[in-house]
């Protein structure tokens, strides 16, 4: 069990790192896209529609990057009004559940995510290639939260056991 836990915790660590860097890519990325679209538009009046395909799909590789760092740290907008009138010693043991029903609904996410993604590719046209490659962000997305959440969980039961 003790060696469980070791890998999930450097799965956490390497999947952070990896999390960090796509999400800083992805945000400079988008800050320079963004801003020689304008300069583009403003003072050569030119511009390329890619950009916005490319923008609009980097503002969701920084939102699921984002919303996988917030959850590692446990730092989420918690929406359940359950929390705030149970004891902290059963908010201890239903952590790890919750945890773990947080993976399996991210999961199921990934899934009709890909789903949805390899219907698209079926009768993409050519000229929505790259719009279509930009879109594996959802269930790439989805399987992130749900690879954190199930981390979490293994990590948090290994520690209410020592």
């Amino acid at each position: 069990m003790r060696q469980l836990f070791n890998i999930a915790c450097k799965s956490r660590q390497k999947l952070i790192y990896f999390e960090k860097v796509i999400a800083a890519i992805s945000l400079l990325a988008l800050l320079v896209l963004s801003l020689s679209q304008v300069i583009l538009r403003n003072f050569f009046e030119l511009g390329f529609s890619e950009i916005d395909v490319i923008a609009r799909h980097l503002v969701l590789f920084v939102t699921f990057m984002g919303a996988a760092l917030i959850s590692e740290g446990n730092r989420h907008i918690k929406i359940d009004c359950v929390t705030s009138v149970i004891r902290d010693s059963l908010k201890s043991r239903i952590k790890a559940p919750m945890l773990f029903i947080s993976s399996v609904i991210s999961f199921i996410f990934f899934w009709y995510a890909l789903q949805f993604w390899l219907d698209e590719n079926q009768y993409a046209s050519t000229n929505e290639l790259l719009a279509l490659y930009m879109a594996l962000i959802l269930p790439l997305g989805f399987f992130i939260l749900g690879l954190h959440f199930l981390l979490l969980a293994i990590s948090h039961q290994e520690e209410i056991h020592n």
